[in-house]
């Protein structure tokens, strides 16, 4: 079998050195929203990728639902970035910012003053969250955003887009997945509006499709990638008999923009339903990009995918935690260390720098 992992590849106009891809992690390390030393460091440490893709990154005020994730919108945090990607490139490393607006999934103490949790539709998320004012605390309803709120919405991806290339990213990846505020538009459980950007499939990926295309716009269509989870169970989104045909009409939309990549999420390595190998074959035979194969990998099964032309670069989530130098252990086949996952969301380096 070949070594397909360890070969290079390109990226729109950028060249990768191997087909590697660190998946996004919310590590919670960004003290008042942003980027530090600390996370220099750990980005820095796992360079050897061929493309890292950052943890969750808000566009927006009203996006940083959890609690010390980063933004994309102030001065301050292009600065944090810049430190950031400074560190990786001089590493030799690529590495694009997901930009993710956590929608309903967030709470006022995780917030600053004068924002707010927004959504498709006025319906709370399940369960209940971290804050680190008050413990957990359980979701509260969002308000339903206006006509005005989904312009200002797209506009601030495009604008957080911008300021992603000035802080140095090579890219953006858009967060279409996992329950946060485009795959709330997408998913019936989420969006129960009866307007234009709620329905029908033509509405549901509407937000998806304006967010990608402004974006696109903005920096360039081969700078940008979208995440999405189909079938996923992540923050209450539920599946529905349109799903296959909603995700394959999003890919025909996101074409006609000439995105970079699409990363297709299964996590049913993690329990959550496995999206169907029918469905990934579509969207892989009708996507013009590069396609992204993530769910619970390893090198021999990465191989075999790639080898069998079902992706073009693997992710790798959880093992990346605790092996910063997971690249050179997939290669010598060494054995993996263990993750500490008290530690996956905590401040300071215990279980994030000191592996």
């Amino acid at each position: 079998m070949t070594a397909t992992l360890f070969t290079p590849t390109t990226l729109g106009k950028l060249q990768l050195k191997n087909r590697i891809v660190m998946s996004p992690m919310t590590r919670s390390r960004a003290i008042g929203n942003v980027p530090n030393e600390l996370m220099e460091k750990y980005y820095k440490l796992r360079a050897d990728a061929g493309l890292i893709i950052t943890e969750g990154t808000s566009p927006s005020p009203n996006g940083l639902g959890y609690a010390r994730i980063p933004g994309m919108f102030s001065d301050a945090q292009v600065a944090g970035w810049k430190r950031v990607t400074d560190g990786v490139h001089a590493a030799g490393g690529k590495i694009f910012v997901q930009l993710m607006h956590t929608g309903r999934v967030g709470h006022p103490a995780n917030l600053a003053a004068n924002t707010k949790i927004v959504a498709p539709s006025a319906l709370a998320a399940p369960g209940e969250m971290w804050t680190d004012s008050s413990g957990m605390q359980p979701h509260p309803v969002p308000a339903e955003m206006s006509e005005e709120d989904i312009a200002t919405a797209i506009a601030e991806y495009a604008n957080a887009s911008k300021r992603a290339l000035e802080a140095g990213f090579d890219g953006v990846e858009l967060h279409g997945a996992n329950g946060y505020l485009i795959d709330q538009f997408l998913n019936t459980a989420t969006n129960q509006r009866t307007d234009q950007w709620g329905g029908s499939v033509e509405n549901r990926i509407r937000f998806a499709v304006e967010v990608a295309k402004a974006s696109a716009a903005a920096i360039g269509a081969e700078r940008i990638g979208m995440r999405i989870s189909p079938y996923g169970a992540f923050n209450g989104a539920i599946a529905d008999a349109k799903m296959d045909a909603l995700y394959l009409r999003l890919v025909e939309e996101l074409n006609t923009i000439d995105l970079a990549y699409i990363h297709v999420v299964d996590h049913s390595s993690m329990g959550a339903p496995e999206v169907s190998a029918e469905l990934k074959a579509k969207i892989r035979a009708n996507f013009k990009g590069k396609y992204i194969l993530s769910g619970g990998y390893d090198a021999a099964r990465a191989n075999a995918d790639l080898d069998a032309q079902k992706g073009d670069l693997v992710a790798f989530g959880r093992p990346f935690i605790s092996n910063p130098d997971l690249v050179a252990k997939l290669q010598s086949g060494a054995a993996l260390t263990a993750p500490d996952f008290s530690t996956f969301y905590t401040p300071g380096e215990k279980g994030y720098t000191d592996y």
